[in-house]
């Protein structure tokens, strides 16, 4: 059964699912980072509803590349504006996984509105290096 690890905030989500048995999501591809954290309840933003459409269920692969789908050109040809891209960007609607594998969920892809997670208005509830004090 495929492990999955979802990093957010430096938080370890961690999701098992035996394949051809999750329930598919109807967003993104079966099976892919989007469907299992769809049936796992983890917040992984899909402003275009998984249609590989836009950018924000960019996921940055930190280990288990090689049990991941490959990627297609409409992938890659959309991955190409995500903010802040790497070598290890994949889009999380178009990555279909087949193995043990670990995801961190950039910050900068995230809907802080609709994912009710601190910021409101532009505004974080992080404090910036400058109000850190030594």
């Amino acid at each position: 059964m495929p492990k999955v690890t979802f990093i957010k905030d430096g938080k370890e989500t961690i999701v098992e699912f035996e394949p051809g048995k999750l329930e598919y999501q109807h967003h993104g591809l079966p099976e892919s980072f989007l469907d299992v954290a769809m049936n796992f309840g983890i917040q992984l933003e899909h402003a275009c509803g998984g249609s590989c459409a836009c950018t924000t269920c960019h996921v940055i692969i930190r280990e288990g590349a090689e049990h991941l789908t490959e990627m297609q050109d409409d992938e890659a040809d959309r991955l190409d504006t995500a903010w802040d891209l790497t070598p290890q960007s994949r889009l999380g609607c178009q990555t279909v996984i087949s193995g043990d594998v670990v995801c961190e969920l950039p910050m900068y892809t995230r809907n802080y509105v609709q994912e009710g997670g601190g910021i409101q208005l532009g505004k974080s509830d992080r404090k910036s290096p400058a109000e850190v004090t030594p």
